[in-house]
């Protein structure tokens, strides 16, 4: 969780704070679900996968896409 802290300060000296946090987040959550969908035999049906994949293509979207 530290870990998880230094990364987004250092994301943060280069992209806004608003960005960094959404990035943050997001790639959280996704890596959540994930987790739940690969060790804890949580469902893989198609809503749910969209749902993540419109999540990392948010969060990807904000990186790429925002001005420093």
């Amino acid at each position: 969780m530290v870990l998880s802290f230094v990364f987004l300060a250092q994301a943060m000296k280069t992209l806004p704070l608003g960005t960094s946090y959404a990035v943050w987040t997001g790639i959280g959550a996704a890596g959540t679900a994930l987790c739940g969908i690969l060790f804890f035999a949580e469902p893989r049906d198609f809503m749910r996968l969209l749902c993540l994949g419109l999540i990392l293509s948010g969060t990807l979207g904000l990186k790429f896409l925002a001005r420093s």
